[in-house]
């Protein structure tokens, strides 16, 4: 696994870069070996953010832990990373059992001596679905829309580029918007 270090506001010293390739090591097992691992440390009022990115066959493992101890956020973030790994694969499994999967999801199965977690994942279950009409709009008028309803995300038809777009509530209060590419 290779690794990318940066830091914002703070300096990331060699042991707190050697302690997250010790502890994100953990994953090895489980991931393929050409894997990269963006991680990424930022300091705001006394609370150290880590952000972890690695990126995947058609999926992005993400984590995100705030607390003031380091060592913490490196310890919860590889717990955060191994969930979505092991959920991640038992959902291939499951699938691969149901119907013949593509050679790239069998070739992810690969867990290198990796041992059987017992755990299985709860089937998902859709219980709701809500269709309507898209009307364009543009980015300004989706988060007025969104206030309104009280909702965490909407999905609008984009005036300009007439392509469907999704406007979020971020967790700093701030909005973000997903277009697709």
């Amino acid at each position: 696994m290779r690794f990318e270090f940066t830091g914002k506001n703070m300096t990331v010293t060699e042991g707190i870069k050697e302690r997250t390739i010790q502890k994100l090591g953990r994953l090895e097992k489980l991931l393929p070996d050409n894997a990269d691992a963006f991680v990424a440390f930022s300091e705001n009022k006394h609370l150290t953010t880590l952000e972890v990115s690695i990126p995947m066959h058609k999926r992005m493992l993400r984590a995100e832990v705030v607390n003031a101890d380091v060592s913490y956020c490196i310890d919860q973030a590889v717990d955060i990373l191994e969930r979505q790994v092991v959920k991640y694969k038992s959902r291939l499994r499951d699938r691969r059992r149901r119907s013949v999967a593509t050679n790239d999801e069998l070739s992810f199965l690969d867990m290198k001596n990796a041992t059987e977690s017992g755990e299985s994942s709860p089937e998902i279950i859709i219980t709701r679905t809500k269709r309507f009409a898209f009307k364009p709009m543009d980015a300004q008028e989706a988060v007025m829309e969104m206030e309104l309803l009280n909702h965490s995300f909407y999905m609008f038809r984009n005036s300009q580029t007439d392509e469907i777009n999704v406007i979020y509530k971020r967790n700093d209060g701030e909005y973000g918007l997903i277009e697709p590419q």
